[in-house]
């Protein structure tokens, strides 16, 4: 039965396959864009750091906040206390797209990373020309050589790499790749169900010298300070912000039991 990565993913490999743009001509723009933002660092500072999400909807929730605006939002969460942004630009399947992420970049000084589902390496480089500071690779949706490949591209072109894994094996994949940010996804991407113990039981898999992110299913400070205790750097949060009806607020709220 097909799931739903399944489905992403094979919808974001046809459109990779039918891309003929040259690959060589658009990296060598792509080392060309704009100056970047220091996402590493941002995300690295002392303290537990939120990666707040610009979300307009997901596959197994349905409509978020579909008529969000990215430049207010990412103002709000400024305002709020964000080390950084992520902002969805699949459309398809998350409402999100490039011009969300310029809007919200536009708006803040904060670093941006783009939220995708990265497959091929114009998919990085396209990362670059629309403003983005990192980019996300999934352990989950690549194989061994491609995640390599991409994690040495996005090195190449200055972009900070998020590797996402689910597991210790996949912390295992994202570590021989390269990873100095590592994310631990406690939300399932074949059936998109949150296990809130996953990140807490993954952590220690990590070495230290590598920079932690728990992401999906922070849904308050307690969830918060748990994963602070855990020894992440980070936290990154989508779903619970973007419903709630003062955003700022919701971010102070969740890292004030870690302060």
């Amino acid at each position: 039965m097909a799931t739903y990565l399944d489905a992403i993913l094979a919808s974001h490999r046809a459109r990779a396959q039918a891309d003929a743009r040259p690959l060589e001509r658009i990296v060598e723009r792509a080392r060309q864009a704009s100056p970047l933002r220091d996402f590493a660092a941002a995300i690295g500072a002392p303290g537990l750091s939120v990666i707040a999400e610009v979300k307009r909807r997901s596959p197994s929730k349905g409509a978020l906040a579909p008529d969000l605006v990215p430049g207010v939002l990412a103002k709000q969460y400024d305002a709020g206390g964000a080390a950084a942004l992520s902002v969805l630009t699949d459309e398809d399947h998350f409402g999100g797209s490039a011009a969300d992420l310029v809007e919200a970049r536009s708006a803040v000084d904060l670093p941006v990373l783009r939220k995708d589902f990265t497959v091929d390496p114009r998919d990085v480089a396209d990362a670059r020309f629309m403003g983005a500071d990192a980019v996300l690779l999934i352990v989950a949706a690549l194989d061994d050589a491609e995640l390599r490949d991409l994690h040495a591209l996005a090195d190449d072109l200055g972009l900070a790499t998020l590797v996402e894994a689910h597991d210790e094996a996949e912390v295992e994949r994202a570590l021989g790749a390269g990873a100095r940010i590592v994310g631990v996804n406690q939300r399932d991407l074949v059936t998109f169900q949150v296990d809130t113990d996953r990140a807490v039981r993954v952590a220690a898999t990590i070495p230290s010298g590598v920079l932690k992110v728990a992401e999906s299913g922070v849904r308050d400070g307690a969830d918060a300070a748990r994963l602070a205790a855990a020894g992440y750097d980070a936290v990154l949060v989508g779903e619970h912000l973007v419903t709630s009806r003062d955003p700022a607020q919701a971010l102070r709220d969740l890292v004030a039991p870690c302060s």
